[in-house]
């Protein structure tokens, strides 16, 4: 890995502060932590951007009882095929389901698959989480 040394400034409150999340988090160093939010801001742009093809989850929890919900939730992945890459489907009890779906394709698209699915009648949770192929 080639790395490029850096120095900052940094007031020492702000400073301690960042030390203690990095330790709470489970950084070894200063050096881990700000590569990681450098990552996360890149990812963040990528996604605002919106050119370039980006990857994300979808989570859904969903009342398996609701009629056709689970027929319109496969039917969308293959409406969706090529933006759909995995799907996982999870029983948490007699009625309630987790459905976890990986994603690619360009930021607008999953944005808009996903409040189409967290949209449905029945889905009592969803979340997209993005990220990037690419950072």
């Amino acid at each position: 890995m080639d790395l490029e040394r850096i120095s900052l400034a940094v007031e020492r409150d702000l400073i301690e502060r960042f030390d203690a999340l990095a330790a709470r988090a489970g950084k070894r160093n200063r050096s881990e932590a700000i590569r990681d939010l450098i990552r996360k801001r890149l990812v963040e742009e990528e996604w605002e951007r919106g050119g370039k093809e980006a990857v994300a989850s979808l989570t859904l929890v969903y009342d398996h009882g609701k009629r056709e919900l689970a027929d319109r939730l496969v039917e969308a992945g293959h409406e969706h095929h090529h933006r759909v890459l995995a799907t996982m489907h999870v029983h948490l009890d007699r009625e309630l389901c987790l459905e976890v779906l990986a994603l690619r394709g360009k930021p607008a698209d999953l944005r808009g698959l996903a409040e189409r699915l967290i949209g449905l009648k029945g889905v009592k949770h969803g979340q997209l989480v993005a990220s990037s192929a690419s950072v």
